[in-house]
């Protein structure tokens, strides 16, 4: 698959999963007496939509890249990894309904605590997969202009 395909599909996928998790929001508005959905409900919904997007201009660079198929294609799937991973992780705490800040400490997931540095070292994968791959993706773009 190549880097632009892998991109609109992931898109198609978020938008899906976006438009679910809407679904999701909007049950538990209905449900509720102050008409609001749990925290990571929300954040779920709306980042899955946000990725959608952000997956579209990663296939638009992707598309106009100078570098390789095999370089386009691993700038694109790491950021895309880590756009998923947060959403799962949104959904987890949304269904769990076990925090309204997964950042505070002490970090949880459901009756359980997680390591913080094991936190750390996701945030900073996620910060170098994100940022880098759509740096080299824009890099790309910039030297075959």
């Amino acid at each position: 698959m190549s880097a632009p395909d892998l991109a609109l599909v992931s898109a198609g996928l978020f938008l899906l999963v976006g438009m679910l998790t809407g679904v999701w929001k909007y049950r538990h508005m209905m449900a509720s007496a102050d008409a609001t959905a749990p925290t990571y409900v929300d954040i779920c919904h709306r980042t899955a939509l946000m990725y959608a997007f952000a997956c579209i201009v990663l296939q638009q660079l992707a598309l106009r890249s100078a570098w390789s198929a095999t370089v386009d294609f691993w700038a694109t799937l790491l950021p895309i990894i880590y756009f998923a991973t947060a959403v799962f992780g949104y959904a987890v705490h949304g269904y769990l309904q076990d925090t309204d800040n997964q950042l505070q400490r002490p970090h949880k997931l459901g009756k359980r605590t997680l390591p913080g540095g094991l936190i750390k070292l996701y945030m900073w994968m996620l910060i170098g997969a994100e940022i880098g791959g759509l740096t080299v993706l824009l890099a790309g773009v910039i030297h075959g202009l």
